[in-house]
């Protein structure tokens, strides 16, 4: 067996300086008229910090699970369920098809910036197109975490570089309610992901790579590509039973391979090529199906031009907006083709000697 190596994680804050982190969300005076209320919930934070209650409502696994009688937490059964329901809907033949169509740039006029981003406008262009094709859209708009309160996707803690089997689909370190590690979008992003018979991604370059609230869902979305559905058998999150599960054998199940995808990957100097190639090995790596050719668009706006007329070079671009239209309406052709059974991948059935 393995060593389990620890030593890395710095000290719980001291309860001063809990205190004091806890007391800046209510910095505005807005708040002095409850100092007193406050003190007394933040004397309850502190609690529920020091005592470590990340899952403090739980219930029984029971069956199906591998240890029925060990306490899941009711957020991650809650989860499992919805995923679960999604899959069945995407996976019943009468039901429509659904292309998830994902805006991943931060900027809209809701906050600072002001002004609705390009990429906004791409994807709400590709949700028209995929449903005149006939599909069902989705669009998820990833800049609401800029925008919203409180709307977070936490960062991944890479359980799955311990082990694989400590990397629970759905991901289960959120929410971590004693460190107030809550309302974690991802919850309802692995259920649209599971419910989709294709993804279409519409981004940005961000400094020669894929802007942070992208970033911040494939890290999370690891869990969808050999992630166990069973946490019982881990006993949670035990590094050294997860250890022992992987060496005697694990089979990286892909719990979102099959479905098509799509790209959209735009800049304004340099980078396009680079984030569009790794956006399409990261799903390609899961198992998903590109939607040929056609389905990859990489193009430059307002090339070396000033940011502040980029939208006026957008206006004029008809053939940006065309080739938008034909990765959508690819995508949906593709979902149709596979749902007819008359779309595989070519190395459907083989097993990678190197499995990960």
């Amino acid at each position: 067996m393995t060593t389990v190596r620890t030593g890395q994680a710095p000290p719980m804050l001291d309860r001063a300086a809990f205190g004091e982190r806890f007391r800046q969300r209510y910095a505005d005076p807005i708040f002095d008229p409850e100092a007193g209320a406050l003190a007394r919930i933040e004397a309850i934070a502190w609690q529920a910090y020091e005592q470590g209650r990340k899952a403090p409502r739980t219930a029984k696994a029971g069956p199906g699970y591998a240890d029925p009688d060990y306490a899941l937490s009711v957020d991650w059964i809650a989860s499992r369920r919805r995923i679960d329901a999604a899959q069945a809907r995407q996976r019943d033949p009468s039901g429509p098809a659904r292309v998830l169509v994902i805006c991943c740039s931060p900027r809209n006029d809701g906050t600072c910036p002001g002004e609705v981003s390009k990429t906004w406008r791409l994807a709400t262009h590709a949700c028209t197109l995929a449903e005149a094709a006939g599909a069902q859209a989705d669009l998820l708009d990833l800049s609401r975490l800029t925008s919203e309160p409180d709307l977070h996707i936490h960062p991944c803690k890479a359980c799955v570089s311990t082990a694989m089997p400590l990397c629970h689909w759905p991901c289960s370190c959120y929410p971590n309610h004693g460190n107030g590690q809550v309302n974690d979008w991802m919850d309802e992003i692995y259920e649209r992901w599971a419910a989709a018979h294709g993804v279409l991604i519409v981004t940005p370059v961000h400094w020669y790579q894929a802007p942070s609230p992208l970033k911040l869902m494939i890290d999370r979305l690891v869990c969808a590509d050999g992630g166990n559905p069973d946490p019982t058998l881990t006993g949670g999150k035990d590094a050294a039973k997860a250890k022992a599960i992987e060496l005697a054998g694990w089979d990286y199940p892909k719990h979102l391979a099959g479905r098509l995808f799509g790209l959209v990957v735009h800049g304004d100097v340099d980078g396009v090529e680079g984030v569009r190639q790794s956006l399409t090995d990261w799903l390609e790596w899961m198992g998903l199906i590109r939607a040929g050719s056609l389905g990859l668009v990489g193009r430059y706006i307002g090339y070396w031009e000033p940011y502040a007329t980029s939208h006026d070079a957008l206006d004029a671009d008809a053939a940006l907006l065309e080739e938008v239209a034909l990765a959508a309406r690819a995508v949906v052709q593709g979902i149709g083709l596979r749902r007819e059974g008359r779309l595989e991948s070519p190395d459907a059935g083989l097993r990678s000697p190197r499995p990960k």
